[in-house]
């Protein structure tokens, strides 16, 4: 795969530059370091997203985090099953579980942040990019312990 490869040379690189022990550790804690390489590509993603909805749009708070959220997912699970868990699905039924789970998980997350935003944006008139920064950072442990635990859990056979 391409990420592989991109990996690999930004390792060697740092081998040579005398980052040997990082490289190793980066290499032993590949899902995870993959998973907020990733995880910090949706959340730009849906940042932006956020930004251009609420700000260029001028749509309300709860429409623009309902897009950003749409778009930032679809990216998540596309990322988090070939890249991050390397999910192999064996067939329709799989797929269709793992997505609803995917799904029903970053909707549990939704409601949260979407309260979140609602209480400290528009009801007590916090920054909104600030917030949605904070909200995400906390959405972020949150999918991570769902995708992993239910969602792209490894089979034990």
């Amino acid at each position: 795969m391409i990420i592989d490869k991109i990996e690999e040379f930004f390792l060697k690189i740092a081998e040579k530059i005398g980052l040997k022990k990082l490289a190793d550790w980066y290499r032993a804690h590949r899902e995870g370091m993959r998973y907020l390489v990733f995880g910090a590509l949706s959340t730009v993603l849906n940042i932006v997203v956020f930004a251009i909805c609420a700000k260029v749009a001028n749509l309300s708070t709860t429409v623009s985090n309902t897009i950003a959220w749409i778009i930032a997912v679809l990216f998540a699970y596309v990322t988090n099953k070939i890249y991050v868990f390397n999910s192999k699905t064996t067939g329709v039924q799989d797929l269709v579980r793992e997505i609803i789970a995917f799904f029903g998980a970053r909707r549990v997350t939704l409601i949260i942040e979407t309260v979140f935003l609602w209480v400290v944006i528009d009801k007590l008139g916090f920054n909104s990019i600030l917030m949605k920064i904070i909200s995400n950072v906390i959405v972020i442990i949150l999918n991570f312990v769902f995708s992993k635990i239910f969602i792209f859990k490894k089979d034990k056979n």
